[in-house]
This record gives structure tokens, sequence and C-alpha cells, in this order.
């Protein structure tokens, strides 16, 4: 199911195109990375996307509801957490979850339960009583992951969650977003700058650049749009013996072995997994590991964005 879709969304201001005819489609379930510098219409796409703006021409739906047209059914079902999230400081954490509760139409037991379970899935639970002034940047995240939870939405938006974050803090948000994304089969959109923490979490991943959509899909497919094709082949032996290595490297379609030891990479034209499998077993090798790399999306990325 399309959960996400906009066609030639377009968004001007005076005489400045900020986003150019982006047409984008993003399935129920998907983790979408949103990628680009500075000003390339990340999030102006976003706001139009929630109804907080209106485009200039095209349209955008979430769940089949016009942004603009549905407003108010569209964000019944959909959560944002900004780049910089605003709580009610003096108000303690269940308290600003009681105050979001209440804002979307849920009250008494089913506020009550709905707040608890939230603060106890982002691991808040024993600080729910504090004042938010007490709270680190990374808190803050976590309570705003808990507020998108507490309405129970079907897609959310996550402009740059991770800014301002230490390292261990970084990736308690990257796991929670692929929990709460797995748990409740929700949409996921995320915009950041850190393409490391893009692809840990993102199944597929969009490119602006100065306010166009210039790539979209999974990394494995923006890989080949990049013209990158090789495949490469991590593999772990009992014992890399000279015949074994000799017998991959003449398989059709292997470019090359490197490695020492009992441990090798196979850079391919393609997967060659099963056919490097027979042809270790057929030597009497022993395969203790066998993976493929994963595609670096900071390359793949630069290569697109040089293009464009």
């Amino acid at each position: 199911m399309v959960m996400i879709e906009t066609n030639q969304l377009t968004k001007v201001y005076g005489h400045t195109t900020v986003v150019d005819n982006v047409n984008l489609k993003i399935d129920e379930g998907h983790i979408f990375g949103f990628l680009g510098p500075n000003g390339a219409g990340k999030t102006t796409t976003i706001l139009m996307l929630l109804g907080l703006t209106s485009p200039t021409s095209g349209t955008a739906h979430i769940s089949g509801f016009d942004s603009t047209r549905e407003a108010l059914k569209v964000k019944r079902i959909a959560g944002y957490i900004p780049e910089r999230v605003g709580f009610y400081n003096d108000m303690s954490a269940k308290q600003n979850l009681e105050y979001t509760a209440n804002l979307n139409g849920i009250f008494g037991q089913k506020a009550n339960q709905g707040v608890s379970k939230a603060l106890e899935d982002v691991g808040l639970k024993d600080r729910a009583e504090e004042v938010v002034a007490h709270f680190s940047k990374g808190m803050k995240q976590r309570l705003a992951i808990a507020d998108i939870l507490v309405k129970q939405p079907k897609v959310a938006f996550l402009d740059e969650p991770t800014t301002g974050i230490d390292p261990a803090g970084i990736t308690q948000i990257l796991d929670l977003i692929s929990h709460i994304a797995k748990s409740n089969n929700m949409t996921i959109v995320m915009s950041s700058h850190q393409l490391s923490q893009i692809q840990r979490v993102c199944s597929h991943v969009g490119i602006m650049s100065k306010g166009h959509l210039i790539s979209a899909g999974s990394i494995e497919q923006l890989s080949k749009q990049a013209g990158d094709n090789k495949v490469v082949i991590e593999i772990q032996l009992a014992e890399a013996t000279a015949d074994i290595v000799e017998a991959i490297k003449n398989l059709p379609g292997v470019i090359g072995v490197e490695g020492e030891t009992n441990s090798l990479n196979i850079t391919c034209n393609e997967d060659l997994r099963r056919q490097i499998s027979k042809v270790i077993s057929d030597k009497g090798g022993l395969i203790t590991q066998m993976k493929l790399q994963s595609y670096a999306l900071e390359d793949v990325y630069m290569k697109i964005l040089k293009g464009a």
C-alpha cells in the first residue's frame, strides 16, 4: 500500500522555486531517508505533506487524504518531530504527553494508558514525573517520539532527530526509531545529513537537490543508478587454499579476489554467492561466514549529486 504520494508537488516563494515538481511514493511500513544539502527542499516538502504549508501547484497525499484539502484528517494520522523540539519545560514529561493526548481528543483512562505505554516504550517511565527542564537533548528527543506514539499515527516525520546528541544517545534513538516502525507498522520519513545513520535504519532513500527529487529507491537501486554495479562478497573460510582461490577467480562474473589467511573479499559483477559456495564445497572447503558488503551510501549519494 502506498502511504505517502506526491504528484508534481511544487512550492514557489517569490521568484524562488523551493520544491520543483516532486513525484514521490513511499510504501506503508517503510523507513524512508530524506537526503540533500541545506536548502534542497526537504523540510518544505515535509511541511506540504503535513498540510502545514500549501503547495503552489501539484498535490500531496497521506493514506489517501489530500494534505491541503483534508489537512485535519492528515494531522490526525501523522506525527512530526521538528529539528528543534519544543515542550513546556515547567511541566513533567507525563503532563506534556497528557496535554498532547487531550489535544488529540484522547481523555481519561485511555489517555493515561497511552501516556504510560509511550513513556515505557521510549525508556522514560522512571522519569515521568520529572520536569522537562531537567532533561538532556537525547531525553527530549525520546520524549518527542513518545509524544508521537501517544496519538498512534500511521506516519511520522522526523527532521534531523539526532542533532546535538552524543554517540550513545544517537544509537538509542536510531534503535528506537527502528523498533517503533516495526512494532507499529508505522511509515517513517527521516530527514538527516548523517548518511551513516540513514543507512543504518532506512530501507529506502530519496535525494533532493535544488528543489528536485533527483533519485529515490532502495540503496541498491540507487547504487546501480550511480553506475556502481559491482558486488563485494565477504567470506570467512576454515582454510583458504590456493586451489579454492584459483577456482573462485575462474568463475564467470568474478572480477577479483583479495584477502589473506582465511578471509576473502570477492568482487563480482553480480551476486554469485551460490556459485562461490558450490566451488568451495567442490574443493573440500568449509565456509564459516559469507555476506554481501553493504553499499556505501555516502559514495552513492556523492555520485548522484555530482551527476545532477
